[in-house]
């Protein structure tokens, strides 16, 4: 939406903004309740969704936060726990641009770097089986696309 905005107004600069320009806006206002709902759903569950996640994550595999001798368990939660805050204001401002931009890209680095872009790609699997839990169909759809992107940008 942010970003949306904002090239509106240098497109539509010194002009009034066509009924096309305006479309998302409208899509945006008639979206704002389940935007809104979603939003505070998996604020008010975030410890049990994440509790459920890791739950699946490590029965799916035992040495999924290990590299090598060392239990990553921590640091992975608290990087999937910020995506997951990061996802939903995105999904509740409706704009994914700034969260690639501004989380994904940079975090891409570094689980690159760190060789565990394989446990991005099961995470935002096991969420989608969590939050199923938690969302409504019409919330889903606003929210699963952008966990799908964080699994593309972030996965394997």
């Amino acid at each position: 939406m942010l970003s949306q905005l904002a090239r509106l107004s240098t497109e539509a600069d010194g002009r009034y903004a066509s009924a096309e320009e305006l479309q998302f806006l409208k899509d945006y206002l008639q979206s704002l309740n389940h935007r809104i709902g979603a939003y505070k759903k998996i604020q008010a569950s975030e410890t049990e969704i994440m509790q459920q996640v890791e739950a699946q994550m490590q029965s799916l595999d035992p040495n999924l936060f290990r590299r090598g001798t060392q239990d990553v368990t921590q640091k992975c939660r608290g990087d999937i726990v910020q995506v997951l805050r990061h996802s939903a204001a995105a999904m509740l401002i409706d704009d994914t641009e700034r969260l690639r931009d501004r989380l994904l890209l940079w975090l891409q680095t570094i689980l690159g770097a760190v060789q565990v872009r394989n446990t991005a790609t099961v995470t935002y699997d096991v969420m989608k089986k969590v939050l199923k839990q938690y969302l409504t169909v019409e919330e889903r759809n606003l929210f699963f696309p952008i966990l799908d992107n964080n699994r593309t940008l972030l996965g394997k």
